[in-house]
């Protein structure tokens, strides 16, 4: 059974960086894509960014662009996401998603499975 396990989410100060991870279990994600979504009070679940496992190619919503970063350590199978400058408008539960699929797609119903969701909240 696939489990996603996101952690690293916290408070932090409008300039500031936090370090989101998601460990996966459960089978092998050679064949897979990482997403990160996140979803703010009220709205949508929308589109961060996302890594194919093999390759490594990478796709950004344009609202991450220039200040996020995703990456993987095929070691421990774990996806990261790295993400400075942080604004207000970057609060929200963040979840990791995984889809088996070698294309890289934003939208959310085309994933798998999702982890439980980790809180990022930035104080302006």
């Amino acid at each position: 059974q696939v489990q996603l396990v996101e952690s690293g989410g916290g408070l932090v100060q409008a300039g500031g960086s936090l370090r989101l991870s998601c460990a996966a279990s459960g089978r092998t994600f050679s064949n897979y894509c990482m997403g990160w979504f996140r979803q703010a009070p009220g709205k949508g679940r929308e589109f961060v960014a996302a890594i194919r496992w093999s390759g490594g190619s990478t796709k950004y919503a344009d609202s991450a662009k220039g200040r996020f970063t995703i990456s993987r350590d095929n070691a421990k199978d774990t996806v990261y996401l790295q993400m400075n400058n942080l604004k207000p408008e970057d609060t929200a539960v963040y979840y990791c998603a995984a889809d088996l699929n070698l294309i890289i797609y934003t939208t959310p119903s085309r994933y798998d499975y999702w982890g439980q969701g980790t809180q990022v909240t930035v104080s302006s």
